[in-house]
């Protein structure tokens, strides 16, 4: 066992899938009328429509595959968060975390767990699909946070791909953990924590400020990006470009490292 580590002996890759689907009562209300877990995805409802993921296994790790499926029927409403960040970590091969999400015609999903954490040595993958019928309202963030303290990340391609109505509305991808892009300025720079958040409500002008950029799509939605030093941090530039856009108000202070453009 002399330099191998604990959770490579033995182990065999997991195979995992979770899934959340709704449903619409005759009253109106929305239902969860299923709730699937699968070590380590385990769900818990928390809420009348609120369901939180709790991790009932380390990981991923190297060469685990992990899916969730998200279901959302139309005129109704999910919210999904985590109780704690995700930690990637190393192992044999590259771990794989694919989360699928059809909203409906009508319906609300608001998914915003917390950070995934990138182990050094670790190799993941992190890919999203979503797909939107007419007149959804979506607020989906994801964070990464490049390793442990005093650690350099582990290496990680995300990929996130939004359909409307049957039409591209984002496609987006960057990777994590290549030494030759980490640190250029045009890059990450000294960034410990990247972050995106999509919305579908669409924001009125283009905004940035100290380590975020609010950028509308082509299509009804708006795209809110930051760099940060902290995990802390990047939330803070997220949630601040976030409300920018859904209250409609650019003069909201900026708490992010500085004060937005424009405000005295």
């Amino acid at each position: 066992m002399s330099g191998q580590p604990l959770h490579d002996v033995g182990r065999r890759a997991m195979r995992a899938r979770a899934a959340v689907a709704t449903a619409r009562s005759p009253d109106g209300r929305t239902i969860v009328h299923r709730l699937a877990s699968a070590p380590p995805l385990t769900l818990r409802q928390t809420g009348p429509y609120t369901v939180h993921l709790v991790s009932t296994a380390a990981g991923p790790l190297g060469g685990d595959r992990l899916a969730l499926d998200l279901d959302v029927a139309p005129r109704t409403t999910l919210e999904l968060g985590s109780v704690a960040s995700t930690l990637v970590l190393p192992g044999e091969g590259e771990s794989e975390m694919l989360i699928t999400a059809r909203v409906g015609t009508g319906a609300t999903l608001r998914f915003t767990p917390e950070p995934t954490v990138l182990a050094a040595g670790c190799r993941h993958r992190l890919l999203v699909r979503l797909t939107l019928e007419p007149d959804t309202t979506v607020v989906w963030r994801e964070e990464i946070i490049f390793g442990r303290h005093g650690e350099e990340p582990g290496r990680c391609h995300a990929r996130f791909d939004a359909t409307c109505d049957g039409l591209p509305l984002l496609r987006q991808e960057f990777t994590i953990g290549d030494p030759a892009l980490d640190t250029s300025p045009a890059v990450y720079g000294a960034a410990r924590c990247v972050g995106t958040t999509f919305l579908t409500t669409p924001a009125k002008e283009p905004l940035v400020a100290e380590g975020v950029a609010v950028l509308p799509l082509a299509g009804p939605g708006t795209l809110v990006s930051a760099l940060a030093a902290d995990a802390v941090q990047l939330r803070s530039r997220l949630e601040w470009g976030e409300r920018a856009v859904v209250d409609g108000d650019d003069s909201v202070a900026f708490s992010g490292g500085g004060r937005a453009p424009g405000l005295q």
